[in-house]
């Protein structure tokens, strides 16, 4: 008896509006979960939304992932994944972007290729191929299998008070106005090597240290430290030292070289006034 009545309930149109399809039951491979997840007009392949407004704005891309409510909300590039509320909120046209963590790749707008990771990594609209991780308020950082883990040929790497990884380059093709350093690199003679120890909230070991004040080299030459975000001297740039010290130490070599070339010039001069002493000798001997 109650056949009758659930079938006109399932067909009627108020009760399919209700009705969202089975996980996997979009075309094309989508799957949403959540208020206008997918935006209910993707007829792109193989997304995945959840979240409230997630892959809201999505049309013909395919591999878009957003976890989160709002994720990927303005997103109609291809090939993003996106976990935690917020995250490439702002993103367009971009592809091949992973951001993880609540608002993480928040700014970013067309850029490709980048990685943001941790809370409020919004990253800056328009980037590519660039990895963020972390936020302003992370003050230590530690990562396994570096320490202990001997490589050869490589490269040190410098972070600038921005937090910015990178390497220096030695080829003349990143140089400009490159000539000798002559008597620049007199300057390291005023400098005053200290040994010390770090404060004890530091290195509670208080090992022996060996190096350089960062505020008194700054008075001998400022370009010779890095300061930090409120512009206080906060290192020294030993790599620029080492170079500045071999400038030095060739200038020295050659005055070395030049001592040694008039010493054998007088060396040769001493061997052949004796000779003449020998000669002279010898004919004062024959006059006797």
């Amino acid at each position: 008896m109650m056949l009758l009545p659930l079938g006109c309930f399932a067909l009627c149109p108020l009760a399919q509006a209700l009705t969202p399809p089975p996980d996997g039951g979009y075309p094309g491979g989508n799957t949403a979960e959540g208020q206008n997840a997918l935006g209910g007009s993707s007829i792109g392949g193989y997304n995945t939304a959840v979240g409230f407004f997630s892959l809201a704005a999505l049309t013909d891309a395919s591999f878009n992932t957003g976890v989160g409510a709002g994720t990927l909300l303005a997103n109609i590039g291809a090939n993003n994944t996106a976990a935690g509320a917020a995250a490439l909120l702002s993103n367009t046209t971009g592809s091949f972007n992973t951001a993880i963590g609540v608002s993480a790749g928040g700014d970013l707008t067309t850029g490709d290729n980048n990685i943001d990771i941790g809370f409020n990594v919004v990253g800056v609209a328009g980037e590519s191929n660039t990895v963020r991780i972390g936020n302003n308020d992370i003050t230590d950082t530690f990562i396994r299998g570096i320490s202990g883990a001997t490589t050869a040929g490589g490269v040190a790497v410098f972070v600038n008070s921005n937090g910015h990884l990178g390497t220096t380059t030695s080829s003349a093709r990143f140089k400009d106005e490159i000539r000798p350093m002559g008597p620049a690199s007199e300057a390291i003679l005023a400098l005053k090597p200290v040994t010390f120890r770090y404060k004890k909230e530091i290195d509670p070991q208080a090992i022996p240290e060996f190096g350089l004040v960062a505020e008194e080299v700054a008075k001998v030459n400022p370009d010779l430290i890095i300061r930090d975000k409120e512009g206080k001297p906060y290192t020294v740039r030993y790599e620029q030292i080492n170079a500045m010290l071999l400038n030095e130490f060739l200038k020295e070599h050659r005055k070395v070289q030049e001592l040694e070339k008039g010493m054998g010039a007088l060396t040769a001069q001493l061997r052949e006034q004796a000779a003449q002493i020998q000669k002279v000798n010898a004919r004062l001997q024959v006059s006797w």
